[in-house]
């Protein structure tokens, strides 16, 4: 998590991926710890209970900033313009940064979940960078065809379109079906 408004985006891919029994590395920037708080109500040691390893974003001897370490792939949620911009940088000077620079090196799936708007044309050129590299960019735009009636379910679609990308199954949204949902 990085320090971008979507907290409740994050929370729920966490929650998503230990009910689906797969294994989750949490790491939250200290803005992320800010934001969660006020968009959750929610501590980060709350939302690290629910994760099976915890490393703090200084820790940049934590495995997950190996290449020698697999991993499924890593999803920033939400992206903050910031750590967009960083990451599309090469610089590396926290955990979170020097996870996704072993994702772009290793060929690994990286999703971003960028939640800013209006972007400015210097988060597009970020944004196209990282999608000329192979990142997934997934903005936190929900839809409107599934007929959401609150923000939950909106954060499950988000969430759900997360979970897609790494072929992680779950019943967050109704898919598309040719007109019938």
């Amino acid at each position: 998590m990085s320090g971008a408004s979507g907290a409740p985006i994050a929370v729920r891919v966490v929650e998503a991926l230990r009910a689906a029994k797969v294994p989750v590395a949490l790491v939250v920037s200290d803005g992320a710890r800010a934001v969660l708080r006020e968009e959750s109500g929610m501590e980060a040691s709350a939302l690290a209970a629910r994760a099976d390893h915890v490393y703090e974003d200084s820790d940049l001897a934590a495995p997950i900033a190996s290449g020698s370490v697999p991993t499924r792939g890593m999803a920033i949620v939400p992206a903050s313009v910031n750590t967009v911009a960083k990451v599309a940088l090469g610089i590396s000077d926290t955990l979170l940064l020097r996870s996704a620079q072993v994702h772009l090196k290793e060929r690994r799936k990286l999703v971003v979940v960028p939640r800013e708007t209006p972007v400015s044309a210097i988060h597009l050129r970020h944004l196209a960078t990282l999608a000329e590299l192979g990142v997934v960019v997934l903005p936190a735009s929900p839809p409107y065809y599934t007929h959401p009636t609150s923000v939950a379910d909106q954060t499950d679609y988000l969430a759900g379109k997360v979970l897609d990308q790494f072929d992680v199954p779950h019943a967050l949204y109704r898919r598309w079906k040719g007109g019938q949902l």
